[in-house]
């Protein structure tokens, strides 16, 4: 947990300015960084994999409702469904912070690769590493309800 002691602050800094410059959104930490999710429920995923000197994921969890207002605050459009949209907007909004999460781990940004953005969603599912991993969860609060970015490191 101790390398997550130094890059929280940071996260946190790059979630809200991604949000506030990007999405056109106004976020606001909601609480301690978490330990665990548990499942999530009516949501969706969006998430990058990083390679290199550090190997992990970095994870953005919205349920439906927030991932809706979310996208339609992002390209400008009223959605009302989760669709290939939605999808496109929480995959870039993972890569945004995977981007400045990778800045945050390196130096020179060189020793990092991060993968494309992918999403997953359903009515039930959880989100767990098969490896041993050291984790921090740090939730938001936007204007819809509360979401989660997620950081998973191979130790």
């Amino acid at each position: 947990m101790g390398i997550f002691i130094e890059i929280s602050e940071k996260l946190i800094e790059s979630t809200v300015e991604i949000f506030t410059g990007m999405v056109m959104m106004e976020i606001s930490v909601a609480g301690e960084p978490l330990s665990s999710l548990g499942s999530l429920q009516h949501s969706i995923t969006g998430m990058v994999g990083l390679a290199g000197t550090h190997k992990g994921v970095l994870a953005v969890h919205f349920p439906n409702q927030v991932a809706k207002e979310v996208t339609s605050s992002f390209l400008g459009v009223e959605v009302d469904e989760i669709n290939e949209d939605v999808q496109d907007a929480i995959g870039e909004i993972a890569n945004m912070l995977g981007g400045n999460l990778k800045t945050i781990l390196s130096d020179r940004g060189k020793d990092i690769q991060l993968s494309l953005p992918s999403t997953i969603s359903g009515e039930k599912y959880s989100f767990t590493s098969q490896t041993e991993v050291d984790q921090v969860i740090l939730p938001f609060q936007a204007p819809g309800g509360i979401f989660y970015v997620e950081v998973e490191l191979e130790r």
